[in-house]
C-alpha cells in the first residue's frame, strides 16, 4: 500500500510503499478514502513524543481517517465489511496512521460508522479536532449568554470550539488577526474578533469585567487566564493550568468515544455543525499538507486517498 511515512527521527515524511496491515483479535483494517492534519501529526513528526509512545519505524502520519471496512479480526461483532466508518486512530503505539491507503484500528473506540448524508472528505477532518473542541466546550460547560474567549480560533479545533460554544448561546470573542482569519471566525458565529497580538486591551474592550470561560488552543496560557473572572473556567488542549489564580483550569484530552463521534457526525448531518475545511491534498502530497500546516492555516486540511 501507499502511505505517507517517515522512517526515523530527523527524517522528513515521504510517500512510501509498505505492506498492509492485517488486523488482529478486536481489530478492523480500514480502507482510508480520506484524512487530515493535525498539530498531534507535527508532535509525532518532530520526535516530541518520545517516551509517550513507543516509535516503531517506518511511522505512518495521520490520526483522522475516513474510509470503509475491508477485513475484520478474530472477534468482531459490531462492524463489517463494507461498513462506511471514520474516527481517530487510537492505537498504543505509532506506526499505522491515516496517511495511507489503509490502516488497522480497534472497533470498540476511536471509530464510528458514516451515517448517510456526511461524506469522506469531511468525516475524515472531523474526528480529533471536533473530539478535542467538544470535550473543551464541555469543559467550560457555557451556559447561555456568558462570554466565552476562544484563542486559537482559525485552527481545526477553533473552528469547531466557536461553533459548538455559539450553539450554546454564548457569546464568543475569538482571536483571529484583521482580513481571512477574521471573515472566518465571524462566519461561524464569533460576536467579536480580537486580534491575539493585542489580546488583553482588545478583550477588556467588549468584555470589560472578564470573561466567564476560556479555551486555550494556542498563544499564551497565563495571558488567557488572566481574562477571566474571578472563578472562570480554563480548558487548554496545552495543557497549561494556572498557579495561584482564582481558576477552575482543566486539561484536554481528546476522548473519541463513539458516542462522541456519533454526536459531532449527527451535528454535522443536521447543518449545525460545518466542518471548515480549507484546502485537500492528494495522498502523493501529503507531505506538502504537513509542510503547510506548518506554516499556519485558516480551518482544516485534509488528505485525500484515492
Amino acid at each position: 500500500m501507499r502511505a505517507v511515512a517517515f522512517s526515523g527521527f530527523g527524517a522528513a515524511p515521504a510517500l512510501t510503499e509498505l505492506p498492509t496491515p492485517e488486523p488482529g483479535p478486536g481489530e478492523v483494517l480500514v480502507r482510508v478514502r480520506a484524512a487530515s492534519v493535525n498539530g498531534f501529526d507535527l508532535g509525532v513528526l518532530g520526535g516530541f513524543l518520545k517516551g509517550v509512545y513507543e516509535y516503531e519505524f517506518p511511522v505512518v502520519l495521520g490520526k483522522d481517517f475516513a474510509g470503509s471496512v475491508a477485513a475484520v479480526g478474530a472477534g468482531v461483532s459490531g462492524l463489517a465489511v463494507g461498513d462506511e466508518v471514520f474516527g481517530v486512530v487510537m492505537r498504543p503505539t505509532l506506526g499505522q496512521g491515516g496517511f495511507a491507503e489503509y490502516v488497522v484500528v480497534g472497533e470498540q473506540y476511536g471509530i464510528s460508522r458514516i451515517p448517510d448524508g456526511l461524506d469522506h472528505a469531511r468525516a475524515g477532518a472531523l474526528g480529533l479536532a471536533g473530539t478535542a473542541a467538544l470535550n473543551a466546550v464541555d469543559a467550560v460547560a457555557p451556559a447561555r449568554g456568558e462570554s466565552v474567549l476562544i484563542c486559537g480560533a482559525t485552527g481545526g479545533v477553533g473552528g469547531y470550539a466557536v461553533q459548538l460554544a455559539v450553539s450554546r448561546g454564548a457569546t464568543v470573542i475569538a482571536t483571529a488577526r484583521p482580513g481571512a482569519q477574521a471573515a472566518f471566525v465571524t462566519a461561524l458565529g464569533a460576536r467579536y474578533v480580537v486580534d491575539p497580538d493585542d489580546l488583553r486591551a482588545q478583550v477588556e474592550a467588549v468584555a470589560p469585567g472578564g470573561v466567564q470561560a476560556a479555551l486555550h488552543l494556542a498563544g499564551d496560557g497565563a495571558a488567557v487566564a488572566g481574562l477571566l473572572v474571578p472563578g472562570g473556567r480554563l480548558a487548554s488542549t496545552l495543557h497549561f493550568v494556572p498557579d495561584g489564580e482564582d481558576v477552575k483550569a482543566t486539561a484536554i484530552m481528546a476522548d473519541p468515544s463513539p458516542a462522541t463521534l456519533d454526536f459531532l457526525a449527527a451535528e454535522v448531518v443536521a447543518g449545525r455543525l460545518r466542518v471548515p475545511l480549507a484546502r485537500a491534498y492528494d495522498l502523493a502530497d501529503g507531505a506538502q499538507a504537513v509542510a503547510d500546516f506548518t506554516g499556519g492555516t485558516v480551518g482544516k486540511i485534509a488528505v485525500t486517498v484515492g
